[in-house]
This record gives C-alpha cells, sequence and structure tokens, in this order.
C-alpha cells in the first residue's frame, strides 16, 4: 500500500515462526575489501585474440551483464554493416549470406544472435574478430572473443586478477555449477592471461562469463545470493536473483496462480495482464533497493543463519551499486491460503540496467 508520502510500504506481517528475530545489519558503506585493484600501464601493440593482454587499457570494466563488452561493440557494427563481399572474405560464403539473410530482418544486438546463424561457431567467431579488428571496427581495447564473450582489455585484466586473488568459498559461490572447474582454477593458478582461463577443464561460456560479471561488477553480493539461494526450501523460503527477465516475472515465474495484488513504477503497463496492477508514480531509490534486500536476506538468516560477513560484504556492495540510481520495478503478492503468501519484488536501473529481484515465502 501507499504510505502518505508515496512511496510503497510493504503490509506489515507477524514474525514467521516463533523464533527470535535478529536485528537488521548496519550496512557498511564502503567499497569491498576484496574489490579488484587492474595493474596501470599502457600496451604496446594491439592484443591478438590468441593472446589476451592483462595491461590496463582506457576501457572501463563492463559492468552489466552482456555478451559484448562496449569497446567491442564494433563486432556487431561489423557484422550488420559490412558488405557481402567483405563478410565473404573472412568467411565462408554461406556464413556471410546467412548473415546478411538474418540481418535484414533485424540486426544482431547480442553476439549470441551471430552464434546463433546457422554455420557460426567458435571458429567463424575468431574469423569474425580477425575481420573486425583488420578493418578498424575494433581496436585494442577490445581483448576479443572467448566463449562466445567478447572482452575488453580491462575486462580480461580484471578476471584474471580474480581468478588469481579469490578465496576458495566465493570462486566456489562464483561458479556454483561448475565445481570441477573453480576446483581446477585453484589448482592451476596463478594465471598470466584469460585465454589460458578459458582453456582450463569445467570453465565453459557460462562459467566465463560469471567470472567476468564477478570480477567487474563484485563478487560479495553474487556470493551471498548463492548462500541464500542453497538453503533448504521451507514454508519461509527466501530468493534472490539477478538474472530474470521482466515478461516472465510479471507472468509469475516466481509467484503461483493466486495472485493478490501488485503495484509497478517505470513499468510499460501494456504489460500488466489484468486491471489489478497498480501504477506508482515514484521511481524506486537505491536506498529503497537496498532496504528490501537487506529484509529478505533478514528473513533468510532467521530460518537459517548465514555468516555475518557474507551478508555485512554482499549488502555493502549492493549500496555501492545502487547509490544514487533510479529504478523501475514492481512489488508483487500472492496468497498461499488465508494465513500465508509470496512476495516478490525485483528492480531495474533506469541507466545501467543493474538488476535484482527478492522472493519471500512467508507464514504466519
Amino acid at each position: 500500500m501507499l504510505g502518505e508520502s508515496g512511496v510503497w510500504c510493504m503490509e506489515p506481517r507477524p514474525p514467521p515462526y516463533p523464533q527470535e528475530a535478529s536485528s537488521m545489519r548496519r550496512l557498511v558503506p564502503a567499497l569491498l575489501s576484496a574489490s579488484l585493484m587492474v595493474g596501470c600501464g599502457p600496451t604496446g601493440s594491439e592484443s591478438e585474440p590468441s593472446s589476451q593482454s592483462t595491461e590496463h587499457q582506457d576501457a572501463p570494466l563492463t559492468t552489466t551483464d552482456v555478451d559484448v563488452a562496449p569497446e567491442c561493440q564494433g563486432l556487431l557494427t561489423f557484422v550488420n554493416t559490412a558488405s557481402v563481399s567483405t563478410l565473404d572474405a573472412y568467411l565462408p560464403s554461406d556464413v556471410a549470406q546467412n548473415l546478411v539473410g538474418h540481418r535484414a530482418t533485424a540486426p544482431f544486438s547480442t553476439l549470441a544472435q551471430v552464434s546463433g546463424v546457422r554455420g557460426v561457431g567458435p571458429v567463424r567467431l575468431t574469423q569474425i574478430e580477425g575481420g573486425a579488428r583488420a578493418l578498424g571496427y575494433i581496436t585494442s581495447t577490445c581483448a576479443g572473443i572467448l566463449d562466445e564473450l567478447a572482452l575488453s582489455t580491462d575486462d580480461a585484466a580484471a578476471v584474471v586478477s580474480l581468478v588469481n586473488t579469490i578465496n576458495s568459498d566465493a570462486l566456489y559461490a562464483v561458479l556454483p555449477y561448475a565445481w570441477n572447474g573453480a576446483t581446477n582454477l585453484l589448482n592451476l593458478r596463478p594465471f598470466t592471461s584469460v585465454q589460458a582461463i578459458s582453456e582450463v577443464t569445467g570453465i565453459g561460456a557460462v562459467s566465463l562469463r560469471n567470472l567476468r560479471n564477478a570480477a567487474t561488477q563484485g563478487y560479495a553480493l553474487t556470493a551471498l545470493i548463492a548462500a541464500v539461494n542453497a538453503q533448504e526450501e521451507s514454508l519461509w523460503t527466501s530468493r534472490l536473483s539477478q538474472n530474470f527477465n521482466v515478461e516472465d516475472v510479471i507472468a509469475g515465474a516466481h509467484g503461483n496462480d493466486q495472485f493478490k495484488s501488485a503495484q509497478c513504477f517505470g513499468i510499460d503497463p501494456s504489460l500488466f495482464p489484468n486491471e489489478r496492477w497498480e501504477v506508482r508514480p515514484q521511481l524506486a531509490t537505491g536506498t529503497e533497493v537496498v532496504n528490501q534486500v537487506a529484509s529478505t536476506v533478514d528473513y533468510a538468516d532467521r530460518n537459517e543463519p548465514l555468516p555475518d560477513a557474507l551478508i555485512t560484504d554482499g549488502l555493502a556492495e549492493l549500496q555501492v551499486s545502487t547509490a544514487g540510481g533510479t529504478f523501475k520495478g514492481c512489488y508483487i503478492s500472492y496468497s498461499k491460503g488465508p494465513w500465508a503468501g509470496i512476495q516478490v519484488t525485483f528492480f531495474i536501473d533506469t541507466v545501467t540496467g543493474y538488476r535484482v529481484l527478492t522472493e519471500q515465502h512467508w507464514v504466519e
């Protein structure tokens, strides 16, 4: 419901079960002690696809979960605008024709879309990179394509620094579905290039992308999310996510068939499935985002205690990532009977696309 100030207020609930509630932890408004430091110094030549430079370039880190770094956008420009004859100089004729046929329908906006074209695989992506580099579509600030991920030179350096310095518990949290890959990284480090990391057994496209995201966006929140999501399901389950689709959430992907109410801000009303979805005029602030996530973490901590340092560092990283931002999103409620329910909330930065979703199951 809306409070007097016009800010969305959660309906108060009694304690979900007879357990002493822990007090909300004070957020630490500082950067993580585990922040990555990338070495500074110019490179003498362009980076070749087979030898990723780990030296610093004047390129910012990629701060959103995309498969093409801003410094590598020329790769997409190349496949979207180069003539058939130009593409044919670097690719088999049928692949060049397939790319042109696809872009005639819709231009490529992700590397995944390029990879989805018939005939395009790792070798063809390397050839596309070679053509784009030779013709000046990308420069030395783009390190190249590895495992269907186009990395900037700073992204590459950050990944190497992360893998060489991260502690084992955090690495397993960053790579929750690549346990063997994480173990191999720990056993084989230190690494001098991101290509060497990508070639480790057990490290594939998903793992490399997770490492890139952790290296460029921080991994304390990733570790906290993994710890919360690892808790066993119960009547008081809590879940967090930074990988979700707005349409799926609105359609009920995190709820059930007993929709109760919803209020959204900054979301296109045409996405609402019925007239019971309300619109809030005010966008959310970074403080509102942090408070909601902190509430969900506190709820999870009461259900199954989490390490204090994990909570403090994860929320501190979230505070840094959301400070000064404005967010669109929704508060969505579902019923699970007269005395239980599900509360789903998501926020998306209106500028960067940074996002987080919370899900709480509760019983009175």
